[in-house]
C-alpha cells in the first residue's frame, strides 16, 4: 500500500506521521511539483494539503483507490474523483475539539492583550508605564457562521463563559444547545460583537465575507477565521482594520498561503495570526486523532469498504 502526502512538512514532522502507519506501507511524503507527479503514477491513496487535486492530476493516478483530506476538501474536484472510479472522503468532524479550543485561545489572547503583555515583560519595560484596555468575555455577544461540529463546540464554549451566542446557517440545523439563538446574516453581522467563521470552502461562500460585510459590523467588532481564507477578502479586511471599520483580527487561515511576508496583516497591531495550525493541537503538523482516522479510512478502502465521512458515491 503507497500512501503520498503532498505537503510542507519538517524532516521531524515526516518522521512522526511515517511512523504513524503500518510499518508495512510505503509512506512518501513530499512537497508539490515533479517529486510529486513521480510519484503519483503508483499509489494507493493521495492525503493532499493545500495542492489542487483536479481531472488532470487524477488522470496520472493509475492505481488511486481514494483521496483522503482532512476537515476541508475545497481543494479537490470530487467529480473527477467520481468519473475517474476513486473515492474521496474527509475527516469531518475529527480536529473540531482542536479549533474551537483554538478560537477560544484566539479570543482570550485578543482580550487579554497577551501579546502585547507577553512582549512588554520580556522588553523589561517600567510597569509603571503600562498602559491598555482589556476587556471580559462574560456578556459579549458571539456570531457564529457556520453551526457544524467546530461552530457547536464554540458556542458550547462561550456558552460556558457566559456569552451570549448567536449562530446562523445556511441550512437547516438544530442547535444543541439551547443557549443558541438562530438568525440570520444580517442580523448576526450587525449585532456581535464577535464574528468567528466556521463554513467550508465553495463557490457559494468564497469571499463570502468582503468589504460590504465589514461595513454593517461594530466599529468595535472582533473578526476571527479559522476555517478556509477564501471566503474572505483579504484585501477588503485589510482595509477595514487599517480604517478601523473593525476593531480587530484574529486568523489562522489566508487566501494565500503561507501568508507572504510582505503581507500588510503582519504588521498590524490589532492582528493576532497563527499559521493554519488550529486543527493540529499535537504540534509539528501533527495531529493524533486526524492519522488515526486516516489510518482506519484507508484500511477500510483496502478491504473493499466504503470509507468513512465519504465525499462521493462510486
Amino acid at each position: 500500500m503507497k500512501i503520498l502526502i503532498v505537503g510542507s512538512f519538517t524532516e521531524t514532522s515526516k518522521a512522526m506521521v511515517a511512523r504513524y502507519f503500518p510499518q508495512d506501507w510505503d509512506i512518501v511524503i513530499v512537497p508539490h511539483g515533479e517529486e510529486m507527479l513521480h510519484h503519483i503514477a503508483d499509489c494507493q491513496v493521495l492525503i493532499p494539503e493545500h495542492i489542487k487535486v483536479d481531472h488532470s492530476l487524477l488522470s496520472k493516478a493509475k492505481k488511486l483507490k481514494l483521496v483522503q483530506t482532512g476537515a476541508g476538501f475545497d481543494n479537490v474536484d470530487i467529480n473527477a474523483c467520481t468519473q475517474l472510479d476513486i473515492w474521496a472522503a474527509n475527516a469531518a468532524g475529527v480536529n473540531a475539539q482542536a479549533v474551537a479550543e483554538h478560537v477560544m485561545a484566539l479570543m482570550l489572547s485578543y482580550y487579554k492583550n497577551i501579546p502585547f503583555l507577553d512582549a512588554f515583560m520580556k522588553n523589561k519595560m517600567n510597569e509603571n508605564q503600562l498602559s491598555y484596555t482589556g476587556s471580559e468575555l462574560a456578556g459579549k455577544t458571539i456570531g457564529i457562521i457556520g453551526l457544524g461540529a467546530v461552530g457547536k463546540k464554540v458556542a458550547a464554549f462561550c456558552s460556558a463563559f457566559g456569552m451570549n451566542v448567536l449562530a446562523y446557517a445556511r441550512r437547516a440545523v438544530v442547535p444543541s444547545n439551547n443557549s443558541v439563538k438562530m438568525t440570520d446574516f444580517d442580523h448576526l453581522i450587525r449585532t456581535s460583537d464577535i464574528v468567528s467563521v466556521h463554513i467550508p470552502l465553495y463557490q457559494q461562500t468564497r469571499q463570502m465575507i468582503n468589504k460590504a460585510v465589514f461595513k454593517k459590523m461594530k466599529n468595535t467588532a472582533l473578526f476571527i477565521n479559522t476555517a478556509r481564507g477564501g471566503i474572505v477578502n483579504e484585501s477588503d479586511l485589510t482595509d477595514a482594520l487599517k480604517n478601523r471599520d473593525i476593531s480587530g483580527a484574529c486568523l489562522d487561515v489566508f487566501e494565500s498561503e503561507p501568508l507572504p511576508t510582505d503581507s500588510e496583516l503582519r504588521n498590524l497591531s490589532n492582528v493576532i495570526l497563527t499559521p493554519h495550525t488550529a486543527g493540529m493541537p499535537d504540534g509539528l503538523k501533527f495531529h493524533k486523532k486526524r492519522y488515526d482516522f486516516f489510518v482506519s479510512n484507508i484500511k477500510r478502502v483496502a478491504n473493499g469498504s466504503e470509507p468513512e465521512s465519504k465525499l462521493n458515491q462510486l
